[in-house]
């Protein structure tokens, strides 16, 4: 699947030109007396769970010899420091040394709004407007003496960082921060699995809620604003919430053409929610009305294809090891063959967690093995071009036992819901 800010990007502009036709308002104003906030349990991450994070980075950063890991804002920094920030073309950095506390590096008027979140013991350094941050880094090191040692670079920092670092610290070597991040975050404690559960609980009492209210002549985008008021409602934050109508739903992230809800048009929605920081993501497909003998062979064939992918993750077999069950049996049923359509024009599943999509992902060649804690998506979907498009999709999780859900697929296209 594409990024989740193309998801975004789509949606937002699906429903930005409805802000001043009337048609919106029963979407932008639904009645939503019947919910109320599910989440009150949530335990947010604490202390200790901080604490156990950098105590298994730095054992990870002892083992493949890295002295020290540069993050940018976003997951990666909640995740170790707590410190929710933006990125600008000011360098606010958290250095997460091999030993000792972290290190978080920000402009000197910013460190008040930063300390609000941070939520670890850690060192703060300041620099000012006419000062080289990445100077500050490099100070901190040399600092710890770790400036003669490999550097791990998180994966999604900018160039000029990894640029800077390198010309103030002339000579040092930076190498990739993946196996010290990935190595933590890949691998979800009781304490996230639990904030995932409860976020995939309201993306489907969000679900349940929707689904009797879906009439003929809606567009995507006021289902789509429907399902984020009900997440709201529920206590949920919305990432996004897609509704794909008719023939747009053979393009998986949809068509900008408008397309309204018919007797025989499949709607596909692939929805998910924040709760804590964590997400959930859960697609659905049925049609209103009667479906046609088609629709219904193509949608008990992705039922089925989700079962494929669930029995071949295995504990220890390659995450690409799925993606190839899959891609078989819709060989053997006459689509494809391999990404051709009609047929899955995407991976199967993709890592989750705090972000959306999170390594690694239930593809071709990806070698890693599966083991516990792991999180993916499973959403082999088949898509017809020019007719439609069915996509089910459900999350879980790794355990010593093998696989569980966090939401049950549906084994009927008259029940989506189950």
């Amino acid at each position: 699947m594409q990024t989740l800010l193309s998801r975004r990007t789509l949606i937002a502009a699906a429903v930005l030109p409805l802000l001043v036709r009337p048609g919106l308002l029963r979407a932008a104003e639904p009645d939503l007396s019947a919910l109320s906030d599910i989440t009150g349990g949530a335990v947010p991450i604490g202390p200790e769970e901080r604490a156990r994070r950098l105590a298994r980075a730095q054992a990870l950063m002892k083992a493949n010899g890295i002295g020290a890991i540069l993050i940018e804002p976003g997951s990666t920094m909640v995740y170790f420091t707590g410190v929710r920030w933006g990125r600008s073309e000011r360098l606010t950095a958290a250095i997460l040394p091999v030993e000792g506390q972290p290190c978080i590096v920000t402009p000197f008027f910013e460190e008040p709004s930063v300390r609000e979140t941070l939520s670890v013991p850690a060192e703060v350094r300041v620099w000012q407007e006419d000062q080289n941050p990445l100077a500050m880094v490099a100070g901190f090191l040399r600092d710890r003496k770790l400036s003669g040692r490999p550097i791990g670079i998180e994966e999604t920092a900018r160039f000029f960082a990894f640029d800077g670092l390198q010309k103030a610290l002339p000579g040092v070597r930076l190498v990739s921060a993946n196996p010290v991040v990935r190595g933590c975050r890949m691998i979800k404690t009781p304490a996230e699995i639990a904030l995932m559960q409860l976020a995939t609980d309201v993306t489907m009492a969000a679900y349940r809620w929707l689904y009797p209210r879906v009439e003929a002549g809606m567009t995507g985008a006021e289902i789509g604003a429907l399902m984020s008021a009900a997440t709201r409602k529920l206590g949920g934050s919305p990432e996004f919430s897609m509704a794909l109508v008719g023939e747009a739903s053979a393009y998986p992230h949809g068509s900008k053409l408008v397309h309204r809800v018919a007797d025989g048009q499949v709607v596909l929605m692939d929805c998910g929610c924040t709760v804590q920081g964590y997400q959930s993501d859960v697609s659905r497909s049925w049609v209103h009305g009667k479906p046609s003998a088609e629709q219904r062979k193509v949608w008990d064939m992705v039922a089925k294809g989700q079962q494929v992918a669930l029995a071949a993750a295995k504990l220890g077999a390659p995450a690409g090891s799925i993606d190839d069950a899959v891609r078989r049996f819709y060989t053997a049923q006459g689509f494809g063959p391999d990404y051709r359509l009609p047929g899955l024009s995407h991976r199967t599943g993709h890592g989750i967690g705090m972000d959306g999509h999170e390594p690694v992902n239930l593809v071709r060649g990806e070698a890693t093995p599966l083991a516990p804690g792991m999180c993916f998506s499973n959403e082999p979907g088949l898509y017809l071009p020019g007719k439609f498009g069915i996509r089910l999709e459900d999350c879980f999780h790794m355990t010593e036992a093998g696989p569980v859900w966090f939401s049950t697929p549906p084994k009927a296209i008259e029940a989506p819901l189950g």
